[in-house]
């Protein structure tokens, strides 16, 4: 295994760690979900045929459609080819010097979304005093001042940054704050 391939499956532990196995919870607003790709993602990502295969990437049973069979059927693999392809390599965590803040950064972007978890990220830097815009891309800039910056006081920073985006959250939508508890403990964990 190639230290690229070995960095993205110790991020996809820590993801699944907090992702789990299936989950259909009403209140989550993603719908049915396993292994943390939730049917919402596979029905807004799932019809493209990024391996070239011929079948919808979303549709894991090969029925022609992607709905909730295809979440409950999917395999660990099926989800590390998602997150590789549609967050990993997307997103360019690749370029983050410093392991535990690539695999901390890719594991709230799985939660929160990629542009709410690069922006916290850019806040994090520039609490760490690098002037960068809190624009949600991770462009050259934003990468250059993440690789710069003193990595223990950035990942403090950033899991400060995480936990007031879910906090924030639990207090726009209350009914959300069934999953506070879990979610500042993702925020607070830490990648080894």
């Amino acid at each position: 295994m190639s230290p690229a391939d070995d960095l993205f499956e110790r991020a996809l532990v820590f993801v699944l760690k907090h992702e789990g196995g299936l989950s259909n919870d009403p209140a989550d607003p993603g719908g049915i979900t396993n292994f943390g790709i939730s049917l919402r993602f596979l029905r807004a990502e799932g019809l493209l045929d990024l391996d070239h295969d011929g079948l919808a990437d979303g549709d894991v049973d090969g029925d022609g459609d992607v709905d909730a069979d295809d979440i409950r059927t999917m395999p660990r693999e099926r989800a590390a080819q998602l997150y590789r392809s549609r967050w990993w390599d997307r997103h360019g965590y690749a370029r983050i010097i410093d392991p535990a803040i690539a695999i901390k950064t890719f594991d709230l972007a799985v939660n929160m979304g990629p542009g709410p978890a690069h922006r916290c990220l850019q806040r994090a830097v520039r609490a760490c005093w690098f002037p960068v815009s809190d624009d949600g891309v991770l462009g050259p800039k934003s990468i250059s001042a993440v690789n710069a910056a003193d990595a223990r006081s950035l990942i403090a920073a950033l899991k400060s940054e995480a936990a007031g985006f879910y906090r924030g959250l639990v207090l726009a939508r209350p009914p959300l704050g069934t999953f506070e508890k879990g979610w500042l403990n993702r925020a607070y964990a830490q990648p080894t």
